[in-house]
């Protein structure tokens, strides 16, 4: 197969509008015709374009970006974190990690406790999972009917519009592994002592709902695939190409964003130093 070139491959990720991809298990393997070495060394040249995108979006602070990571269990978003995002200056960059809510977080809207978390001009904000949890679950274990979640979807696209019209860039990444994938990384976690403590009981009940979280995925895709905030799928059974690809989604992002250093103001520039 010929090499899907970096220009070219964040469209070819990138869904359509109020479409939603199959997901199919096959395609969580797809490399585009990329190699390991070859993509190992344009994801390096990615995050030190990044390291540089990001300073230069913290000076600037006119714009702030969101990332967006959602995935099926062992997907690889923390991962995903660690050896893309680990490019970032963290004094810009802010990592929220949306468990359950708590009493309190019930009490209130479900985008309460995310807007909160938005970044501010000139950071980057990372949400390992998001506000479509608060669909996406109830959904699958039939706490909210159609009727909410098509509110709740609404509401996610009036709340991505409006950080977008507030110059925040919102970048939404799916991870997509096989179901295949998904046990390997689970019987690895559950012989390895250092990762025995990522796996729970729920991870085992949420594989049996496979389908139906496919299900769910799908109608997100669908509803709150936007043009100013579109939906990625990247295949994630290797992890070499689901660092490549999510670098060059996120450099593109920036690169779109027109960003300038700061002019020195005129009376530093006529200062003398002594």
């Amino acid at each position: 197969m010929a090499v899907v070139e970096r220009s070219e491959l964040v469209a070819a990720l990138r869904l359509t509008p109020g479409r939603s991809p199959g997901l199919r298990d096959a395609a969580a393997g797809h490399c585009f015709g990329w190699e390991r070495l070859a993509a190992e060394r344009a994801t390096q040249e990615n995050l030190q374009r990044l390291h540089e995108l990001q300073n230069k979006l913290y000076a600037d602070r006119r714009y702030a970006v969101l990332i967006v990571l959602q995935a099926f269990d062992g997907g690889g978003k923390d991962s995903t974190i660690r050896r893309v995002f680990g490019a970032f200056n963290p004094q810009g960059c802010n990592v929220v990690a949306f468990k359950p809510p708590s009493l309190e977080e019930q009490a209130h809207d479900f985008l309460w406790r995310v807007h909160q978390h938005a970044p501010a001009k000139g950071s980057v904000a990372i949400f390992n999972r998001s506000h479509y949890e608060d669909v996406l679950v109830p959904v699958v274990e039939r706490s909210i009917d159609e009727r909410v979640a098509r509110q709740r979807y609404a509401a996610i696209n009036d709340f991505e519009r409006l950080l977008t019209d507030n110059a925040t860039r919102v970048v939404k990444i799916f991870l997509q592994i096989s179901r295949a994938e998904q046990k390997r990384r689970f019987e690895e976690r559950r012989t390895h002592p250092e990762k025995r403590w990522k796996l729970d009981l729920a991870d085992l009940a949420k594989r049996r709902q496979w389908s139906a979280y496919h299900r769910a995925y799908s109608a997100a895709f669908s509803a709150c695939g936007t043009a100013a905030a579109p939906w990625y799928v990247v295949p994630a059974d290797r992890r070499w190409f689901r660092d490549l690809a999510v670098s060059q989604i996120v450099r593109a992002q920036f690169e779109q964003l027109r960003l300038r250093w700061p002019v020195l103001d005129p009376r530093l520039a006529r200062a003398v130093l002594r």
